[in-house]
């Protein structure tokens, strides 16, 4: 089993999950984050002040998928659906994953996420 993360920008997440959807990606877990990376975020005037906004809000999905073979297709899909081309696009992790559990029926594994 394979984690997927992906940190998209904030406008994009409706991009991500109709495409997500599209290839029938089915369990999701999205989160509203702040981070910064190359983008360093940008300078604002507040009431005549200036501010240094560094931490930008973004969205992150986690996905949990069972092989290689959707390892690289929940990642082509992403991509796809997150690029803008400019700065902050976004970063994609993958992680070996060790184990899963359905707390309902306490399958475990590969049955755990069907």
């Amino acid at each position: 089993m394979i984690k997927i993360e992906a940190i998209v920008r904030e406008e994009k997440l409706e991009d991500v999950k109709s495409a997500l959807n599209a290839i029938e990606v089915n369990g999701i877990t999205v989160f509203q984050v702040m981070g910064c990376g190359t983008q360093k975020g940008y300078t604002e005037v507040v009431r005549g002040t200036t501010v240094d906004v560094s931490l930008l809000p973004k969205v992150k999905f986690e996905i949990v998928v069972s092989s290689e073979e959707w390892e690289q297709k929940v990642i082509k899909t992403i991509q796809e659906a997150a690029f803008t081309g400019k700065i902050g696009d976004g970063k994609i992790f993958s992680y070996d994953l060790r184990s899963a559990m359905r707390i309902r029926t306490c399958e475990t594994g590969y049955d755990a996420l069907n």
